[in-house]
Formats: C-alpha cells, sequence, structure tokens
C-alpha cells in the first residue's frame, strides 16, 4: 500500500526508521531528536508535528509527535504502519497515577491499557477488544529498565480515556479496583492500530501527575526531564 506524502506527514518513502518514538508533545520529539540522536533530520513539520531520523549508538530510530489523545495518534499510527513501512511505535508520555504505589517520574510499562472510547467499533467484533503490548517490546523493555538499575517501574495496565475533565467524580474509583495503574489518553488505540496491521507497539509512560497524592509536574518538567523512558525507548528500538 503506497500513500506518501500522507495528509498529515509530508515524508517521503524510506524517511522513517523502521522503529518511531512517539510523544504527544512535539516540544519533547525535537528535545529528544536535539538530545539523543546524532545526525537528526527533520522529515516532518505538518501543522507543527516535528518527525525526526537520526542514529542512536549505531541504530536509525525515528521519534515524531502523536498529539493529544486517540484520535489524533490514531492517525498518525496509522499512516506510519500502513504508509511508511514502520514496523515498530513506542509510545514514550505522561500519565496520572492511579495506584498508591506509584510516585512521580516512575515509569510505567503497559502491558495491557483499557479504554472509555469507542475506537474499537470500528472493527465490527461481536466482543470486546482487550488492547495489549507486543511481548516482543515489552519483554525487551523490562530487560532495559532492569539493566538500568535505578528506575522505579511498574508493568500493568494502562487507563487510555477520551475524556481529561470527567464529570464522573467515581470514574477513577472504579478503575482503581481494577488495578489500573495510571491514566493517559492515547495507548489504547496505538495499540489497536498495531493489531490490526500486524505490527508492534509499547506504551512507555512517566508518572507526571498523581491522582492518587494530588501531586503535579510542570509543562517544562514534563518536556525536557522525563528521561528514564527515553533511554529504555532507544535501547529497545
Amino acid at each position: 500500500m503506497s500513500q506518501t506524502p500522507t495528509p498529515h506527514i509530508a515524508a517521503k518513502a524510506g524517511d522513517f526508521a523502521k522503529t518511531v518514538l512517539m510523544p504527544g508533545d512535539p516540544l519533547r520529539a525535537k528535545y529528544i531528536a536535539e538530545t539523543f540522536l546524532e545526525d537528526a533530520t527533520l522529515v516532518n513539520n505538518v501543522r507543527g508535528v516535528q518527525g525526526y531520523t537520526g542514529m542512536y549508538k549505531g541504530k536509525r530510530v525515528s521519534v515524531m509527535a502523536s498529539g493529544m489523545g486517540m484520535p489524533s495518534i490514531g492517525i498518525y499510527s496509522y499512516e506510519l504502519f500502513h504508509f511508511y513501512d514502520v514496523d515498530n511505535i513506542i509510545r514514550i508520555g505522561t500519565a496520572g497515577a492511579m495506584h498508591a504505589d506509584l510516585k512521580i517520574r516512575d515509569v510505567v510499562l503497559g502491558m495491557g491499557a483499557c479504554t472509555d472510547s469507542r475506537f474499537a467499533a470500528q472493527y465490527q467484533l461481536s466482543g470486546t477488544f482487550a488492547p495489549i503490548a507486543s511481548f516482543e517490546l515489552l519483554s525487551k523493555a523490562v530487560a532495559a529498565v532492569e539493566a538500568m538499575g535505578n528506575v522505579d517501574y511498574k508493568v500493568g495496565n494502562l487507563l487510555s480515556s477520551d475524556v481529561f475533565y470527567n464529570d464522573n467524580a467515581q470514574a477513577t474509583a472504579a478503575w482503581q479496583k481494577m488495578g489500573v495503574l495510571a491514566v493517559e489518553m492515547e495507548a489504547a488505540a496505538l495499540y489497536m492500530n498495531a493489531a490490526r496491521c500486524g505490527k508492534n507497539a509499547l506504551a512507555i509512560c512517566t508518572i507526571s501527575d498523581s491522582l492518587v497524592t494530588g501531586e503535579v509536574t510542570t509543562s517544562e518538567e514534563r518536556q525536557s526531564s522525563f528521561s528514564d523512558m527515553v533511554k529504555i525507548a532507544l535501547e529497545i528500538a
């Protein structure tokens, strides 16, 4: 299937590496390219959604922003998988802790992604689809974070929500009862696109705030200081 460039990505065929790291924030994509990659080249800037390709420890790696929410990452991951021959997308983003044992800057590896979205309705399934990560990427990420030795992390379920400001005051408690670790807004759509395309996906999230304690970080901290998840993703790219 060939459709390059797409309505949302101006890159040419071959401009992206087989593995793309996908933060939500375009400025975080720029920061990662400038800080961690060698010879990084800007390959996309449509709507300010910056995408770069460069080298990390001899490996060709790309990084491009996803924007916020499942519709946005749904578009970009679909186009990367279908039209740019990308095999692996690793989401590196922030999440709000729903588990009492998670602290600010802890890392969550999303083994699964629960959701309140109807993203899966397009597949016309007769039941409920369970979005899960690529075991290959997940097992490599666990090995990488264990080798780092100084990162507090958990593996488990994320909640990918369509709603940032939820009118239902009981929503968080209900998901907490089911052992969900943290809430974010993208992983489930990414996992479903990967499943449909026969590709690999993993969400690696840093805890930026806590729904348990009320702690928060600033937008500047979220943009440039959450480096552990980036290093994990680069090691398994």
